[in-house]
């Protein structure tokens, strides 16, 4: 005897939400980031150029066309624009070398790059006074030679290179593990040369990785205070570079030039955070992919 199969009633479709949260949650999660924000960025920053301009802005823009000042600037720029374009080189070579290419010692030059991460600036300030400085382990090498390392512009350079050297390498070695070879070896197969492959293929998939670590980079080397600190000497018009200058302005009460200086500082970095906002929304896009399913709706 056949049993008439009974149509299946359709189960009521339940929306879980697993990841939301009750609207009091959210005003109170919302509240306290933006009060967070406010408190320890925005009112300082408003605090740095108050204080600036509150002799008025006479009395700032005289305050930053001072001879040490403009000085200060000139280096912190000198300083930045070596340092950055020798970190992009290594950067762009050390995350091809670790993204390509199986070598011995490849987890070791992993970890050497995130050295200056895990090490205090000052501490590796003191490093480059124990290698370079007159007492130090190549010190008198280095003087017989007529190199001066330390308390030099030589020796800002090194430190800045140090410090802010895993920044290119450590955005660009994960997007080329995720991008592959396959794009490389197709080029390579069709007969393109080693640097015809790099340049319109790899550097195309990386530019906007590129840009990002240099623009981190280069933040980084305009406003590192530690290991520069401990190189320089403090040597007002040669050796201060913008951030030494604001301290050397604060510790003698010149209040106004010190805040003065360091809006410049400020400025610097909303200018670096408006390009990093750009280059990650550019970047978001890029990966964005370039055709929809029609039948997706």
């Amino acid at each position: 005897m056949a049993t008439a199969s009974l149509p299946l009633r359709p189960r009521p479709l339940v929306a879980t939400r697993a990841t939301s949260e009750p609207l009091l949650i959210q005003i109170l999660l919302t509240t306290v980031a933006v009060g967070f924000l406010v408190l320890f960025l925005v009112l300082p920053l408003l605090a740095v150029f108050a204080q600036a301009l509150e002799k008025g802005i006479g009395a700032y823009f005289a305050a930053l066309r001072e001879p040490m000042a403009l000085s200060a600037l000139k280096l912190t720029l000198l300083t930045a624009g070596v340092a950055v374009p020798l970190n992009l080189l290594f950067g762009v070579a050390a995350s091809w070398a670790i993204a390509k290419f199986d070598f011995p010692g490849k987890n070791a030059l992993l970890t050497l790059i995130d050295l200056p991460f895990g090490v205090s600036p000052v501490i590796s300030g003191m490093v480059f006074i124990l290698l370079f400085g007159r007492q130090g382990i190549l010190g008198p090498w280095a003087e017989a030679h007529g190199l001066k390392l330390v308390f030099s512009v030589p020796g800002l350079i090194l430190a800045t290179l140090f410090v802010t050297f895993p920044f290119v390498a450590r955005e660009l070695i994960p997007l080329m593990q995720a991008q592959g070879t396959e794009e490389e070896e197709a080029a390579r197969v069709l007969g393109a040369s080693g640097w015809q492959m790099f340049w319109r293929v790899t550097v195309p998939n990386i530019r906007w990785g590129l840009l990002y670590g240099v623009i981190l980079c280069n933040a980084r080397a305009m406003g590192e205070f530690g290991a520069v600190s401990v190189v320089s000497g403090h040597i007002r018009g040669k050796t201060n570079t913008l951030p030494l200058h604001v301290e050397i302005l604060y510790n003698e009460y010149n209040f106004q030039a010190a805040f003065a200086a360091a809006s410049l500082l400020a400025f610097l970095a909303l200018v670096t955070l408006v390009a990093k906002t750009l280059v990650e929304w550019r970047a978001a896009e890029a990966r964005a992919p370039l055709t929809e399913d029609p039948n997706v709706h």
